[in-house]
């Protein structure tokens, strides 16, 4: 428990009505899991307004609450604090609460449009290779050491973000590697944080849905750079050509990493086959079983990282080295007669035009390159006919199919990225709303020395239809299909 006046310590100019001198035994901002003792911090989300919840959450034991909008009556009895913004306020009180633990971790946060969930799992293997532990929030799931803990967003709320970090402390962690994603910035769920370092990855058509604009999206990216202290690093893609715009107010820092460019962290690619990537970082080579171009630029970020937070070079290198691919990212598989499975979980147009050039840039063109696509509902409906246009010109055959429809018909998802082929290009595109179907359908097609890719899931163990999530996995699927066994990566 804390004192309620150690936890608004760190409020800009709250105002307060009711005592302060009073233990607080939980933070909460959903009325539902309040109980008595606890601090309520009413935020306004995109579906639900909970300051029209406070007095359920008074009603459950919350004995202050705090609140950012107008409010004619105060309950005596209650100590009430109003804020500029609710959601701000709830990330700084959630880090006092559990007193500060992103400052006493070594804290590394991920954002762009693509590789972030590839940069953390590479960062979170390699430090451990290097003797630290370390914890992980990642798209595919939170980790502290060896245990997993379920992931259902990209960044956690800012109460789960400093509780799995208070246990990361408690387990006796070194470093914690956190994605941030572009809605996590906008609604202040990294407020109160403490970041050492930061990495800009890319910036590509994505979330219109929630941005409206990319002029938007890139200004939330750019939030995160901006917030950063002195003390901290920030290390950006500059072959992107927002690379620099990320960083141009920051506090921290800056350096670079490039392929094409002159940068603090150089690479060059030097050998590109399905079974890795050889690649010279600043004048030195290494092996890795990462694939493709856009994972060479995984590799810089990561390698750039370690050694601007004083890792050895040499060690990092090695360690990098030694690491394997990520669930779900350029997984490949292999049948007996050579063909080749890719599950990747590309779904951004950008994403699958680097999947579909690496593979391209690898394969002999004597194979079939049949690609499953496909795009989910809810979400924004712009990129629909530009994933099918790049999947339509960059592979031989396409079978458009459901990703995660959620509440959407399949059907009119289907439609619209159809009116992204070409017409040269409807020929050899069929459509396939089963997505099991469309996968076998695949399988069936190719023939020995052939390639598959199935785009859009990745590590995704389910499949969401009408708000229902159903068992589902892309690569046991294919594997099935092909009548395989997954290569041990």
């Amino acid at each position: 428990m804390k004192k309620l006046k150690d936890i608004l310590a760190y409020i800009d100019q709250p105002e307060i009505t009711g005592s302060i001198d009073i233990s607080i035994r939980s933070v909460q901002f959903d009325s539902r899991q309040c109980e008595p003792g606890c601090l309520f911090i009413a935020i306004k989300g995109t579906q639900v307004d909970g300051h029209q919840y406070i007095d359920k959450a008074i009603e459950k034991g919350a004995v202050a609450v705090v609140f950012d909008e107008n409010r004619n009556q105060l309950q005596p009895g209650i100590t009430w604090v109003r804020v500029k913004t609710s959601a701000r306020a709830l990330g700084e009180i959630a880090s006092a609460f559990f007193d500060h633990p992103s400052s006493q971790l070594k804290l590394i946060g991920v954002t762009g449009t693509n590789g972030k969930t590839t940069i953390t799992n590479l960062l979170f293997g390699l430090v451990r290779k290097l003797g630290y532990q370390a914890g992980m929030l990642s798209t595919i799931e939170n980790k502290i050491e060896d245990r997993v803990i379920g992931s259902t967003h990209t960044t956690p709320d800012p109460v789960q973000i400093n509780r799995l970090m208070q246990e990361m402390i408690e387990e006796g962690c070194d470093w914690c590697f956190m994605e941030v994603s572009s809605h996590a910035i906008e609604q202040d769920r990294i407020s109160g944080l403490q970041f050492d370092g930061a990495i800009f990855t890319n910036i590509t058509h994505d979330h219109l849905d929630y941005h409206k604009t990319f002029d938007a999206y890139i200004k939330a990216k750019k939030k995160f750079f901006d917030g950063l202290s002195e003390s901290a690093f920030a290390l950006t893609n500059i072959d992107d050509r927002n690379g620099m715009i990320m960083v141009q107010n920051t506090a921290a820092s800056v350096y670079t990493y490039a392929l094409r460019k002159t940068a603090d962290f150089k690479g060059r690619i030097i050998e590109n086959q399905f079974e890795g990537l050889q690649i010279n970082i600043n004048g030195k080579e290494i092996w890795s079983r990462l694939v493709g171009a856009f994972n060479a630029y995984n590799l810089l970020a990561v390698a750039g990282t370690a050694i601007l937070s004083g890792e050895d070079e040499d060690q990092v290198l090695t360690a990098l080295s030694s690491l394997n691919i990520v669930e779900g990212r350029f997984d490949y598989i292999r049948s007996q007669t050579n063909i080749t499975g890719i599950i990747d979980y590309a779904h951004t147009p950008d994403a699958l035009k680097n999947v579909l050039e690496t593979i391209n840039a690898i394969r002999t063109m004597n194979e079939t390159l049949i690609t499953v696509v496909g795009a989910g509902g809810d979400r924004d409906s712009a990129k629909r006919p530009e994933m099918a246009k790049i999947a339509g010109r960059m592979s031989n055959r396409v079978i458009l199919t459901s990703d995660n429809p959620r509440t959407e018909d399949p059907r009119i998802i289907l439609d619209q990225m159809q009116k992204g082929l070409e017409p040269t290009e409807q020929a050899k595109a069929i459509v396939i709303s089963d997505r099991k179907e469309a996968i076998k359908t695949a399988c069936l097609m190719a023939q020995p020395n052939d390639i598959i890719l199935v785009a859009g899931k990745g590590h995704e163990k389910y499949q969401e239809i009408n708000g229902v999530k159903h068992p589902f996995d892309d690569k046991q699927i294919l594997s099935e299909f092909l009548n395989l066994k997954p290569i041990d990566n």
